[in-house]
């Protein structure tokens, strides 16, 4: 059930792929040499790659009231559903056992009249 599925190609072309590409991190800062003064124009150096801005999450005070309340509804649900079940299991228990007292006295019953 927790296996990873792989998706299998219905017309084979004979390229496997591998599942796990590796990633290859270079160098890519240009290499300045002196040939680079023999050209008449003017080089512009290539932009530096802008990090991505980190999104923090921030939770306004609305926002955390509605994170503990569904916490705590989740709690409650989860906690009702096993309390009904250990209700069930224990009713359960008690019918079978009043079934077994009443049926061993029937049978009780029934070897003291021969």
């Amino acid at each position: 059930m927790l296996r990873p599925r792989i998706p299998v190609n219905p017309l084979p072309t004979g390229i496997v792929t591998p599942l796990v590409q590796p990633t290859v991190i270079a160098d890519i800062t240009p290499h300045h040499t002196d040939h680079a003064a023999a050209c008449n124009h003017h080089h512009v150096p290539a932009p530096a790659p802008v990090p991505a801005p980190a999104s923090p999450v921030r939770l306004t005070p609305a926002g955390l009231a509605v994170v503990v309340a569904g916490g705590a509804g989740a709690v409650l649900v989860v906690g009702t559903v096993l309390v009904s079940m250990l209700l069930a299991v224990a009713i359960s228990a008690a019918s079978v056992a009043v079934c077994a007292v009443v049926l061993r006295s029937l049978l009780n019953g029934q070897q003291q009249r021969r």
